[in-house]
């Protein structure tokens, strides 16, 4: 039995809990999820929207994730400072929520009661007619509804002009909420959108879309694909930079909109 205990295989499940990292400046401690994967084959440290996370491989002790983890405590404040949101952004609340973005530009929103829950875009901003029973789900869904609206606006202005030259056109296009990704394409042509492209920057958003089209040359990230991308988005480097400051800000922002 001993002997079975030692040979047997480690756990083959994903496990996880919670450590916590001491915060800047004497500032709250860090929560940190813990995750030990079957699957890693390394220890490693990331930062999303949903916050920080280090992976440990199976064989991979407890105090060797927290050694991991103090050393690169600096990159860690780092990041998480950068895709800090604002305190200012908060789920839609009747009366009390002022602006929302859009187009990398904060909008006034203008409450109108009205028997239906809609947001329309207007010159003066964005009003949302809301009846006195709405709850914040269907407040939700009506703002996911629109900002999906305004994506397909610009899609359609913006794609007739990238398509020469390309083998096929997608088959379809739908916006997902997105953890890490902006955009996929399947084999099958069929393109997903991160739904906060349409918080960013329109040229950023176009970007993007010029990305996942470009796959439909070269299914895959190599010289031939970049040099595709090249010739029909020439500024792409400094929307893929604007990305690396911005985006883990979008994609909370977009969460904590939808209270997603």
């Amino acid at each position: 039995m001993l002997l079975r205990r030692l040979i047997a295989k480690p756990p083959q499940s994903v496990e996880r809990d919670t450590v916590l990292v001491a915060g800047a400046d004497g500032l709250a401690p860090i929560q940190v999820q813990r995750v030990r994967d079957p699957r890693a084959r390394r220890i490693r440290l990331s930062v999303d929207e949903r916050g920080a996370r280090l992976t440990l491989p199976v064989r991979a002790s407890l105090s060797a994730g927290e050694r991991f983890l103090e050393l690169h405590r600096p990159w860690l404040l780092e990041q998480l400072a950068r895709s800090a949101v604002p305190a200012s952004v908060q789920p839609l609340q009747p009366g009390v929520t002022t602006t929302l973005p859009l187009r990398g530009q904060e909008l006034p929103l203008h409450w109108q009661p009205g028997r239906y829950t809609r947001l329309e875009l207007a010159g003066d901003g964005i009003h949302l007619q809301w009846p006195q029973r709405a709850s914040a789900a269907m407040l939700a869904r009506a703002l996911r509804e629109f900002y999906e609206a305004q994506g397909r606006a610009d899609i359609g202005r913006w794609m007739p002009g990238h398509l020469a030259g390309l083998p096929r056109v997608p088959g379809r296009i739908r916006f997902k909420v997105m953890s890490s990704q902006w955009g996929s394409l399947s084999a099958d042509g069929a393109m997903a959108l991160d739904l906060s492209l349409i918080l960013a920057r329109p040229r950023a958003f176009e970007y993007v879309l010029v990305h996942e089209l470009c796959h439909l040359a070269q299914a895959n990230h190599s010289a031939a694909f970049w040099h595709e991308v090249q010739c029909r988005f020439p500024d792409w480097r400094a929307e893929r930079a604007y990305f690396h400051d911005q985006g883990r800000r979008l994609k909370a922002q977009l969460r904590a909109l939808l209270q997603d």
